[in-house]
């Protein structure tokens, strides 16, 4: 076994004292948050889609009178399309 080589790796794994935080600096100044110009349009937009109605009433009012008063008409043409579209969209 040999006795220099334990001296030599001790120094080597000694360690240092750590010096810790005396405490934190107090600099005055605050944080600030600061929203951009897409930001705030984006919120606009927002809260106008959540305040719309989901159904628009003035056009289901119009077309029940429409259908009330027998002025209400489909093309045939236009139901097939439809159903159509419907019945390969899915």
């Amino acid at each position: 076994m040999r006795i220099d080589a334990y001296s030599a790796i001790s120094q080597i794994q000694a360690t240092n004292k750590v010096s810790r935080p005396t405490g934190t600096k107090k600099t005055g100044s605050t944080d600030k948050v600061e929203i951009s110009q897409i930001g705030k349009d984006y919120q606009v937009a927002k809260k106008a889609v959540a305040e719309a109605p989901d159904v628009r009433m003035d056009l289901v009012n119009d077309i029940k009178e429409r259908i009330n008063n027998g002025s209400y008409y489909v093309s045939d043409e236009s139901l097939a399309d439809k159903i159509i579209d419907r019945a390969f969209a899915s």
